[in-house]
């Protein structure tokens, strides 16, 4: 992996814990407005670290394999991925 790992597990160890943090929420019965925000937040930063990492991938393999005239597996995944999570957020 390319991507900064330290700030990516960081960032991965907040989240985990932000959803732990949810579950008490929902053992609780806390309000639910509450618990949805708090799920957001830990969707925003599972977000930012999957564009962190699919960033550093594209710049590093993706960018590697344009250098050549074979058929570009890497590319080809890059754009699965993106067509992934262009219909997660449709």
């Amino acid at each position: 992996m390319r991507a900064d790992r330290e700030k990516a597990a960081r960032s991965i160890r907040i989240a985990r814990g932000q959803l732990d943090g949810v579950l008490r929420m929902i053992e609780e019965d806390r309000y639910c407005v509450d618990i949805s925000n708090q799920l957001m937040a830990a969707e925003a930063i599972l977000r930012r670290v999957n564009q962190d990492i699919l960033r550093a991938h594209i710049r590093g393999c993706v960018r590697e394999g344009l250098h050549s005239d074979e058929p570009n597996p890497k590319l080809e995944e890059a754009l699965r991925l993106l067509e992934k999570l262009a219909s997660l957020n449709a």
